[in-house]
């Protein structure tokens, strides 16, 4: 099916992240576990027709798996006969025919930043290696809204402490500068004493390790953030994206502007911005009616 070199593709010239690359290989093969039906059998790319794709949305919603997941996979799918078809591997695109189910409008989930910030100002945090460790994530998640392959991706060299800032590689290898704040230039230089005293035997130049010294995963930064958010919130989402919300949102509600919020979180486009504007209303409609006489 050509799915080797697509991969190829994406991951040496796209360069696509590890996570992406394999994200988008698993949702190929899935798709072409389900065309090989034998009731709609698929040999070869050009077999493929926008029926064989229908029929996998409707397999997936019948599963009951989110629209915004089924619209990504076909996403994959448009990409990957885009290439076949730049490859001279397809005469069309089929997924182009497929119309994506429509995704429910879903405000981001939050945490309160008073309630955060008395956590990371709160001894919950033990001094140790691990304690500080911990806060540091915490800190650089709410403090710079960055995202977890970000956070994992930071090295000791993306840090500049004279001049306040972290340099971040996001999405399609796009860097951007972020500002850091006095507390995180802090928690920054404390934490980085303690990884040196440490003298792991690995000498990871990878900003945030594991106890033992070894680079960090995803894995391990949910279970410190769902560690933490615990203390302070019985949601049940409590994940490192919930922090770049929190990020996001208390930056607009203290009045920045929305371009300035883009290019800090590092989107391509204000739309993906302009979500976080939902937040800001929904607090404002909280205010009026507990404040006005006739709300």
């Amino acid at each position: 099916m050509f799915l080797e070199r697509f991969i190829q593709y994406i991951q040496y010239e796209k360069r696509y992240s590890k996570h992406t690359v394999a994200a988008y290989q698993n949702d190929l093969e899935q798709f072409f576990a389900h065309a090989g039906h034998p009731d709609h059998p698929v040999n070869q790319p050009s077999d493929v027709t926008h029926h064989h794709i229908r029929n996998w949305v409707v397999s997936m919603m019948d599963d009951k798996l989110a629209a915004r997941s089924i619209n990504r996979k076909i996403s994959v799918l448009r990409k990957y006969f885009k290439f076949l078809m730049k490859e001279g591997l397809a005469e069309g695109n089929p997924a182009a025919k497929v119309q994506t189910p429509k995704v429910p409008k879903q405000l981001p989930v939050i945490v309160e930043d008073e309630k955060l910030s008395k956590l990371l100002d709160s001894p919950v945090f033990t001094s140790d290696f691990k304690g500080t460790r911990d806060r540091l994530v915490m800190e650089l998640l709410f403090g710079t809204g960055i995202r977890l392959s970000e956070l994992i991706g930071l090295t000791e060299n993306s840090i500049d402490l004279y001049e306040g800032t972290i340099k971040v590689l996001g999405k399609r290898n796009k860097e951007r500068i972020i500002p850091i704040n006095k507390e995180l230039k802090r928690a920054l230089a404390e934490y980085g004493e303690l990884k040196k005293n440490k003298n792991f035997d690995n000498n990871s130049l990878m900003l945030i390790v594991t106890n033992k010294g070894a680079e960090a995963y995803p894995k391990m930064i949910y279970l410190i953030v769902r560690r933490y958010l615990s203390e302070i919130s019985t949601q049940e989402k409590k994940s490192p994206h919930v922090l770049r919300h929190t990020f996001a949102t208390s930056l607009l509600n203290k009045g920045a502007d929305l371009n300035a919020i883009k290019e800090l979180l590092g989107h391509a486009n204000l739309s993906a911005t302009q979500i976080y504007t939902h937040n800001s209303v929904e607090r404002l409609k909280s205010i009026y009616k507990q404040a006005h006489p006739k709300a």
